[in-house]
């Protein structure tokens, strides 16, 4: 027995990271591998069957791993956004809330010819999109301007209304009690408790941190404990008012600045990824085909009209006067992926009900799963595309945050400029960024460790970051800032000009970023031989490409810098890296003379 309870759960957490690594290989939405490998694992082979391994612990770690998701997505809401998107954002989660509960309730009565009281459930429970399919697809697509951030919002925000909407109407089919005053009083209870719990959560964490009464290596984790505590604290308290409470911590301790909390941001990434995998594979397998017999035509009829009525009609009514545009619009109208929020929610309701002997609640699970696995693969595939097509799509920019804006910087950011690769420079110098800005290039003067930066300056379009400066302690620096951002791979800087007894001093590669070009060439290298504009080239490659060192055949002093290929995809030579070049490809080299 405790063999097959460890197979079980190395299983799960297995197929849940290898379908993970091999969607980032494939450049595939992760949730679209995550399901399907559920699906064989689970209903197709029966190699993983959850309710056996985990029993009575499912729904209870179901319930957890949720909450920790939604914290997680907490700490990426940035309540700045809100200036620019708030009125958006509380359209959608109120107006396009209201909108959808009411015609998917609509639907399910007259397409599904459900009873009005689990029509009403299902169009609470199908309300909810979440975190755990919005942000895997959102990390695919990279969406430009301001439409990944209100998407995210409403991801997150949208769970616990949703779930709070669904228990009301449950506890209205078992009691047929009257919705509309209770409604009001459980939805405020809901965000005034959870809200305070959330809020004495983080204090407790950033008092503990200030004070240092928490070692560097137990952040994480003591954080999550805090969560679980103030989770399940909330829910004794007041039934789901839990789920605000943990997104009420998590934007409490995003969004101050008086303690460093870069341990805990590190370690809810890796465990969100962990969680939101593991829970997939969990879905997936949980389904029984036998469920779906039930299941009729008018059942893809159902989900049609979700997909191309109620989402967009929703989207289009609370987003009247928002000052967005009609790409934004669509945009979002065509993403709205559920997830294992409502599979979780629609699941225990399901069970109570049916034990209850309450007619037609057997169709919630078919149904609600359904929806999950259409919406998933619907949206999952398209996204991309109709993104692309939208012209809001950024998945592999190829864009370069500077760090400098001194003169062969600007030679450099001219000559990338010019291969039509977008170059922003930032500089705490007025003078250099004001030269930069008056030779046309995209310029500013901040200082680049500003915690706000990524606020003052336009990343739309950018995918790297390579600090330029003489400075190597604040080169590292400011590749740690930018490392959430642009992930380990895109952040670059110089090779340290400072030596003893001639040999460099090097930091450890986990404080600073990849050393770009050659080990050689430093701040004070490129500063004497990039003096000249005409030491800097381009050429393009023929069949010399196969050749070791191919850039030699240009000038034997020739020392490459980028390559570009013919999809105008930019790659850079650094001290671990000679990226592969073919022919046609084009060679920016500087000449060492």
């Amino acid at each position: 027995m405790n063999e097959h309870f460890l197979i079980g759960i190395a299983s799960i957490i297995v197929a849940g990271i290898g379908a993970q690594w091999l969607a980032w290989r494939l450049k595939l939405p992760s949730i679209i591998l995550l399901l399907g490998l559920g699906f064989l694992a689970g209903p197709i082979t029966g190699l993983i069957r959850p309710d056996e391994v985990l029993g009575p612990l499912l729904f209870p770690l179901v319930s957890i791993s949720v909450a920790i998701i939604l914290f997680e997505g907490g700490m990426g809401l940035r309540l700045h956004d809100l200036r620019q998107i708030g009125t958006v954002v509380f359209g959608l989660v109120s107006v396009g809330a209201l909108i959808s509960w009411i015609l998917i309730a609509f639907a399910a009565r007259y397409i599904l010819d459900l009873n009005s009281s689990i029509a009403t459930l299902l169009g609470a429970v199908l309300i909810v999109t979440g975190p755990t399919v919005i942000i895997p697809l959102l990390r695919h697509v990279r969406p430009s301007g301001r439409v990944g951030n209100i998407l995210k919002w409403e991801g997150i925000v949208i769970d616990p209304i949703g779930a709070a909407l669904a228990v009301l109407v449950f506890e209205y089919i078992l009691l047929g009690q009257a919705l509309t005053p209770v409604a009001i009083l459980f939805f405020l209870k809901s965000i005034l408790i959870g809200g305070i719990l959330g809020w004495a959560g983080a204090w407790i964490i950033l008092t503990l941190l200030r004070k240092y009464w928490i070692p560097d290596y137990l952040h994480g984790t003591t954080t999550l404990m805090m969560v679980i505590i103030i989770f399940i604290l909330s829910n004794v308290i007041h039934r789901e008012s839990g789920l605000f409470a943990v997104i009420a911590m998590g934007i409490v301790l995003a969004n101050q600045r008086k303690v460093e909390i870069q341990h805990i941001v590190s370690f809810k990434e890796n465990l969100g990824i962990l969680i939101i995998s593991t829970l997939f594979i969990i879905l997936g397998a949980r389904l029984d085909f036998r469920d779906f017999h039930i299941l009729r035509w008018n059942y893809l009829l159902f989900i049609l009209v979700l997909v191309l009525f109620i989402r967009p009609l929703s989207v289009f009514v609370s987003t009247v006067k928002s000052g967005l545009d009609i790409k934004e619009r669509l945009f979002i109208a065509w993403m709205a992926p559920r997830g294992i929020v409502a599979a979780a929610i629609v699941s225990i309701f399901s069970f109570e009900l049916s034990a209850r002997g309450v007619p037609q609640s057997e169709y919630l699970v078919p149904v609600t799963f359904l929806v999950i696995i259409s919406t998933v693969l619907i949206y999952g595939s398209s996204a991309l595309l109709v993104a692309r097509k939208l012209g809001l799509a950024r998945t592999f920019p190829q864009g370069i945050l500077i760090m400098g804006a001194h003169r062969w910087a600007r030679l450099l950011a001219h000559k990338l400029r010019d291969e039509k690769i977008k170059v922003v420079l930032v500089d705490s110098n007025a003078m250099n960024a004001a030269l930069a800005q008056e030779e046309g290039l995209q310029a500013c003067e901040e200082n680049i460790l500003d915690p706000d930066i990524e606020e003052k300056i336009d990343l739309d379009g950018i995918g790297r970051f390579i600090a330029l400066t003489p400075n190597d302690e604040a080169n590292s620096l400011a590749t740690l800032h930018f490392r959430e951002i642009f992930g380990r791979p895109g952040i670059y800087q110089l090779a340290p000009g400072k030596k003893i007894n001639d040999r460099a001093l090097t930091m450890p590669p986990s404080l600073r970023g990849r050393y770009l070009f050659d080990p050689e060439m430093n701040y004070d290298f490129l500063a004497t031989h990039l003096l000249r504009p005409e030491n800097l080239k381009t050429a393009v490659i023929g069949d010399e490409a196969k050749e070791e060192k191919f850039w030699t055949r240009y000038d034997p002093n020739a020392r490459p810098l980028f390559l570009i290929n013919e999809r105008q995809e930019l790659k850079l030579f650094t001290g671990d890296e000679k990226p592969a070049a073919k022919k046609g490809d084009k060679l920016i080299f500087l000449v060492a003379s």
